[in-house]
């Protein structure tokens, strides 16, 4: 294997492990650890906020080197498109990159609902308001559906990898 292959999966792992881990990290230890440290529901959204607005500056950049390096890789296969349904390799390639499409739609929307008035928005509502509520509800969903996708994501990586069986 060339050189530049090796370093190109390198940069996609790390990329991975940046995108995924972080966003692990962000839903099931952060967000759960705000309601031991703030007792306000607004005060918890504001800080996820600035956390995953932080996070983004270093997420976003990943992701969009995990989609390069991913085509990079997928190369001969994108070449040939026949081929991502002729073989079973290609199928669960094809697989994956609809799941990814799936996280990059996801992961817009949810940037997109967290628009820069909406922490201004969050801080003069009352808790209880229906606003909150819905911003709260929305942010939890889509960072679940993401998290979910990213680790099929990982999941079909690792099929791959093993040829594309999994049997």
């Amino acid at each position: 294997m060339p050189l530049i292959d090796v370093l190109v999966i390198w940069v996609h792992l790390i990329c991975a492990s940046i995108w995924v881990g972080g966003s692990i990290f962000l839903g099931l230890i952060l967000a759960p650890m705000l309601g031991s440290i703030t007792s306000s529901m607004e005060e918890r959204l504001s800080i996820m906020i600035r956390v995953g607005r932080r996070f983004n500056i270093v997420a976003l950049p990943s992701l969009l080197v995990l989609v390069l390096t991913g085509l990079y890789n997928s190369r001969a296969y994108l070449a040939e498109p026949s081929m991502l349904v002729r073989t079973d390799y290609g199928i669960i390639l094809l697989i994956k990159i609809i799941v990814v499409i799936g996280v990059l739609i996801t992961y817009f929307i949810h940037i997109k609902l967290l628009g820069n008035d909406v922490e201004k928005k969050i801080k003069t509502e009352n808790v209880y308001s229906l606003y909150v509520q819905s911003i709260r509800s929305k942010i939890i969903i889509l960072g679940r559906i993401t998290v979910i996708m990213s680790i099929v994501v990982l999941l079909l990586a690792a099929i791959l990898r093993s040829g594309g069986y999994i049997i």
